[in-house]
């Protein structure tokens, strides 16, 4: 029997794993039984990021993985229609970078909140790069405007980029240099072009975008690692169509919320859900127009998903 290896899943195909040891050396392995993590009902109990422990092939095809590394955190979605499971995106992040855009295709407030709302749960940094800006006529810089100066005064760090013209490429390159950083966001919007930018070396397969739709067409059918020339490492996903909220009780939502954290506890009752109870600081907030209207709407849309959801 082969001695034990140790090493860093680096893609993830579903039924097989890629595991790169600390030599550099890459394994093709495969889950030893059934894994159970911390009894979360899963489509995949190991993820892109985690570290393993395995038997390499002796037979020089596949190898087995027989322990789970404890993870520094996750990142955890609603499973494409699987109303009960969830799915991993990936472990061990210093931070996840949304990268969106306000055209072809539009990226929607909800789903950016979403994702926040998840990353903040599992306490994971973000940060928001808006992609395409060469595309954006007067009114949607605007608007981009807005945005930004929203989710930099919640605490967010907000980038603008163009991977077309090149702009704040230098910036995003410097967000990305010595972390392991999540990359996610809707199909077309950029996530690859921008990577071939910084790094050409990658030379990751770039989307098209559906003219019929507007809609990016999928390139990464799984998620992968790849370590960055100039330092670091990223996990390109597949892009994500909508972003399902897990394990998420409702006292819990508004603390995932910066600006709510920050008013809950000026609020007449303790377990304040922030809808319509008498004394809330919130909707005083909202009212005045010190709390963006559309964060407290995505707000409010998400409490409602929580209550309908039923195990």
């Amino acid at each position: 029997m082969s001695d034990l290896k140790s090493g860093l899943v680096v893609r993830s195909t579903g039924s097989f794993y890629v595991i790169k040891t600390s030599d550099g050396l890459l394994f093709q392995c495969k889950l030893k039984g059934r894994f159970k993590i911390k009894g979360i009902r899963t489509t995949n109990p190991l993820a892109v990021g985690d570290r393993v422990d395995f038997k390499p092939p002796e037979d020089g095809n596949t190898g087995l993985i027989v322990h789970i590394h404890e993870r520094k955190n996750y990142i955890i979605r609603k499973a494409t229609n699987l109303s009960k499971a969830s799915h991993i995106i990936a472990a061990n992040l210093d931070q996840a970078v949304f990268i969106g855009s306000l055209v072809e295709p539009r990226t929607s407030t909800g789903f950016i909140d979403r994702f926040l709302v998840t990353a903040e749960a599992y306490h994971i940094p973000v940060a928001l790069v808006f992609n395409k800006f060469d595309l954006y006529d007067e009114s949607t810089k605007e608007k981009l405007d807005d945005f930004v100066k929203i989710y930099t005064t919640a605490g967010y760090k907000c980038l603008i980029t163009s991977a077309k013209e090149g702009f704040h490429l230098d910036e995003f390159k410097e967000m990305l240099h010595g972390k392991v950083s999540l990359l996610s966001g809707h199909s077309g919007v950029g996530k690859s072009a921008l990577i071939n930018k910084i790094d050409p070396s990658l030379n990751l397969k770039e989307g098209e975008i559906s003219r019929v739709h507007l809609k990016g067409k999928h390139t990464t059918t799984f998620a992968e690692m790849f370590p960055l020339v100039f330092g670091g490492n990223i996990i390109d996903t597949p892009g994500i169509k909508e972003f399902g909220l897990v394990e998420f009780e409702k006292p819990e939502l508004g603390q995932r919320f910066p600006e709510i954290r920050r008013l809950m506890d000026q609020c007449r009752f303790s377990d304040c859900l922030h809808v319509n109870e008498p004394g809330c600081a919130v909707r005083e907030a909202v009212e005045k127009g010190a709390f963006p209207m559309f964060r407290y709407q995505n707000y409010l849309n998400m409490l409602h998903d929580i209550k309908a959801i039923t195990y």
